[in-house]
């Protein structure tokens, strides 16, 4: 099972890791392995959410999602990315920007660092909306319950999510411009800070929107399917829903990699602290992709979710906490090191909680209807 998920990404890691060597040296060797080894560590949380979305696709789309998927999440966000940014930021053409890249690595630095705080507030904005919308919701498990019954009851006011997310992108801004007024050679990006926040946000609810409508479509026709198919089965008329079942694979196909989009941010970004070499980066982060897509499909085909019940809950505060880190590096640096090590520390302690919940479920020989922990 272990071979059959990951060896993709084995094959990937070894080719990779080779052609490293072989064109650039043992020096590219370290630093792809490294890169790799960061965006894994950043993403992890992302896979466990992408597992919570794709356990609803069929094996045609889980493999989409392994192939066509790919292809998007290493060249569009590890590759284009990084090249579209100092195009837009420069007003050059994308030929140019990779003439950059190469042969003015710290005039590229320098332009994406400069288009950083554009890059915070729109990926701050998706990751934020995603953990309060995750955490205003009533649950039948619950991990945290005296902060998640609460906010849960609070949930029940409309919009409340979009206001509070907002009311945070303000704020992140008006703190800019202050410190851009009261600070030397520092560029007021307020207005674009806004800009970029609002565009996150209605990504956001334009792409969720769509999956949500086309997810509860399908659960619909698959209700009715049945009916019907029961009628059916003595006419030798089956039923098929193959039609809708696409759309509603393909909205949550589309909403996945808007997912590893926003996720990818503080990957692309910290990488700069590594190398400026475009293609180094793009290696290392796109070996790291591999490994979080197939533990993703991983997470799925053996109902770790099901199992280990408070490993969703993790995953979402580490994407809030990732959240929060980004609004705040639009004025204040945060290390890399930081911002893997909390993700990994609440994913690991909710899978600790998990743990101990299934062995006090045996113990017991019983199912309660819902669970709390004070972890």
């Amino acid at each position: 099972m272990v071979l059959k998920t990951f060896g993709w990404s084995f094959a990937i890691t070894a080719l990779g890791l080779a052609f490293a060597a072989w064109q650039w040296g043992w020096e590219a060797f370290g630093i792809v392995l490294i890169l790799s080894i960061l965006e894994i560590s950043l993403s992890f949380d992302n896979a466990v959410v992408n597992a919570g979305v794709l356990k609803k696709m069929n094996a045609f789309w889980q493999k989409i999602f392994l192939t066509v998927g790919i292809l998007i999440a290493v060249f569009g966000m590890r590759l284009v990315f990084p090249v579209a940014i100092v195009a837009i930021s420069a007003k050059v053409g994308p030929i140019e920007a990779i003439e950059l890249a190469m042969d003015q690595p710290e005039q590229y630095e320098a332009l994406v660092t400069d288009a950083h705080p554009a890059i915070a507030a729109f990926g701050g904005m998706f990751l934020l909306m995603i953990f309060l919308d995750f955490i205003f919701e009533e649950r039948e498990y619950t991990w945290l319950s005296w902060l998640e019954r609460p906010l849960a009851k609070l949930g029940k006011v409309d919009m409340l999510s979009v206001c509070i997310a907002l009311i945070a992108l303000l704020v992140s801004a008006m703190t800019f411009a202050v410190n851009a007024h009261t600070s030397t050679g520092h560029a007021d990006k307020s207005a674009t800070v806004l800009l970029a926040g609002v565009a996150g946000l209605i990504t956001y609810l334009i792409v969720g929107g769509l999956s949500s409508y086309f997810e509860d479509k399908l659960e619909e026709e698959e209700e009715r399917e049945h009916e019907e198919e029961e009628k059916a089965k003595a006419e030798g008329k089956p039923v098929s829903a193959v039609g809708l079942a696409g759309k509603a694979a393909f909205f949550l196909f589309l909403y996945l990699e808007v997912l590893d989009a926003s996720f990818s941010f503080d990957g692309v970004i910290g990488a700069f602290a590594i190398t400026n070499h475009i293609f180094w980066m793009a290696l290392g982060l796109g070996i790291g992709a591999m490994y979080v897509r197939s533990l993703t499909v991983y997470l799925v085909r053996q109902g770790t979710l099901d199992d280990y019940v408070y490993l969703e809950h993790g995953a979402h505060y580490a994407i809030g906490a990732l959240a929060v880190i980004l609004l705040v590096t639009i004025q204040h640096e945060i290390s890399e090191i930081i911002t893997g090590l909390i993700g990994v520390v609440l994913i690991a302690a909710s899978f600790w909680s998990s743990v101990r919940r299934n062995k006090r479920l045996e113990r017991e020989g019983s199912e309660p209807e819902g669970s709390t922990v004070d972890a």
